[in-house]
């Protein structure tokens, strides 16, 4: 855990408050300088954990939490800047609300949760360049020009995505409760539960 991709994964969380108040206060500037360090680590951390074989399960969900922070937070500032409509904001995370509720299922089913699909890291990855490219739309002159209509694409795609991304989740989710409506969450020890475990080959741990 104590790893140095670990440590900038960490620094990006603890510079998202930081951005927040830099988009709120409108230091347009500043927080897009944020959001390009931001950026930067986020590919330094992931260069570094695998150049070094220093991958681990804590910054393989350090990274996407840092991505969504970053997106709502700066959809939740642009909106209260009236630069976004609110319910733009209900939208994408209503998505998010959607997939929480799976977290039960799967547990009582005995899974963790799914991987991410692609489609999923595409939604990410337009919503990541979507609002930072609206933010730079308010700068006047030809760059602004430029970013906003280029912004407000990303995002009906991101958001477009990311639903769909969400709902192939959710019929994931559905297919396996549907394989298997009964498994407790923790089998109970012995030679018959194992050999029952060994019957079933898509079942995770």
């Amino acid at each position: 855990m104590l790893t140095v991709p670990n440590a900038i994964s960490l620094a990006r969380l603890l510079l998202v408050p930081v951005f927040a108040v830099l988009v709120v206060t409108e230091r347009d500037g500043w927080a897009l300088v944020v959001l390009a360090v931001s950026g930067a680590s986020d590919y330094v951390d992931g260069y570094l954990a695998r150049r070094w074989h220093q991958t681990s399960a804590l910054g393989r969900v350090l990274d996407p939490a840092a991505d969504r922070l970053y997106i709502a937070v700066t959809l939740v500032g642009l909106a209260w800047r009236d630069i976004v409509p609110w319910w733009l904001v209900v939208l994408i995370a209503l998505r998010d609300v959607v997939l929480a509720g799976t977290v039960p299922v799967l547990q009582r089913h005995g899974y963790g949760t799914l991987e991410v699909h692609y489609l999923g890291k595409a939604a990410t990855f337009c919503l990541l360049y979507a609002f930072p490219l609206i933010l730079l739309g308010q700068v006047d002159g030809t760059v602004g020009a430029v970013a906003e209509p280029l912004g407000w694409a990303f995002a009906w795609w991101g958001t477009g995505l990311y639903w769909w991304a969400g709902l192939q989740y959710v019929h994931q989710v559905r297919l396996l409760v549907r394989d298997d409506p009964g498994t407790p969450a923790v089998a109970p020890a012995g030679p018959a539960s194992r050999e029952a475990e060994g019957d079933r080959p898509g079942e995770r741990p």
